[in-house]
C-alpha cells in the first residue's frame, strides 16, 4: 500500500476571511500565507498547490508595532535608472492600506510560479464589506498564546 499523494484536481479549495482589524501585520500575513500554501491541511505536498483562498477584510485598520508607522520604508522601482522611489508606512496606509498586507502576505510566499498562483487566491479589502459571501466562507479568529494561530469559528 502506497502513499496517498493528490493531485492538482483533487483538492478541495475552501475560502477563508481574516479580519485585520486591530491585529498585528506580520501575525495577518503569515497566517494568510500558511492559508495560501495549503499548510494546514493534512495532505499538503510541497510540489501541488493545495491551499486555499483568503479574504483580508479591514486592511486599513491593520495594526504596526513599535515604531513601524514613521520608520518602516516600502520600496519599489520605476523601471529607470536612479528610479528607486521609497515611502514610509504612514504614507503607504493613506494612499493604498491594502498595499501594505498584499506586501507582507506576498514576501511570505515561494518565489516561484507556483507561489504567484497562491498569491492570485488572496483577496484584501480595505474595509469590512466583501464580495465574496456567496462561497460561504469561514471567519478565522485569532488566538494569543501558543498552539494553532488561528481558530476556525462558524
Amino acid at each position: 500500500m502506497g502513499s496517498f499523494v493528490p493531485t492538482a484536481g483533487s483538492v478541495e479549495r475552501q475560502w477563508h476571511v481574516i479580519d485585520a482589524e486591530g491585529q498585528v501585520l506580520g501575525r495577518i500575513a503569515t497566517d494568510a500565507a500558511r492559508l495560501l500554501q495549503g499548510k494546514h491541511k493534512p495532505v499538503y505536498t510541497p510540489h501541488i498547490d493545495t491551499g486555499d483562498h483568503v479574504v483580508i477584510v479591514n486592511a486599513a485598520r491593520v495594526r504596526l508595532t513599535g515604531r513601524k508607522e514613521e520608520q518602516k520604508l516600502y520600496r519599489y522601482h520605476s523601471g529607470y535608472e536612479g528610479g528607486v522611489r521609497q515611502e514610509r508606512a504612514k504614507d503607504v496606509r493613506q494612499k493604498s492600506p491594502v498595499r501594505m498586507v498584499e506586501e507582507a502576505v506576498r514576501g511570505m510566499l515561494p518565489k516561484t510560479k507556483m507561489g504567484e498562483a497562491m498569491w492570485r487566491k488572496l483577496k484584501v479589502y480595505p474595509n469590512a464589506e466583501h464580495p465574496h459571501q456567496a462561497q460561504k466562507p469561514r471567519t478565522l479568529k485569532a488566538s494569543r498564546g501558543s498552539g494553532p494561530s488561528r481558530r476556525e469559528v462558524e
